[in-house]
């Protein structure tokens, strides 16, 4: 079995630091891309939680839904579209 290195494009490791993940070469697209999920849905429902708790007003949720999308906006790529986007290469 051979290892791959990944090569990350700059755009994805800059918005990838701002969620406080740096991938090495060797990390795979698909364990990033489950990380940034993760806190993508973390934050999600501590938003939908801060509606419940009327810290949020319903008429502003809409709206800090789209910029939580915004942030996180690599999500919108598919698992496969990381991997072709970040050209595997076999060592």
């Amino acid at each position: 079995m051979s290892a791959t290195d990944w090569a990350y494009p700059a755009d994805f490791l800059e918005q990838l630091l701002t969620h406080g993940l740096a991938p090495a070469p060797a990390t795979p697209p698909a364990l990033v891309r489950d990380a940034l999920n993760d806190l993508y849905r973390f934050e999600i429902r501590r938003l939908r939680e801060r509606l419940r708790g009327g810290q949020v007003e319903k008429a502003d949720y809409v709206d800090e839904v789209v910029a939580l999308r915004k942030k996180y906006w690599l999500l919108s790529l598919t698992p496969s579209a990381w991997e072709d986007i970040c050209r595997g290469v076999a060592s």
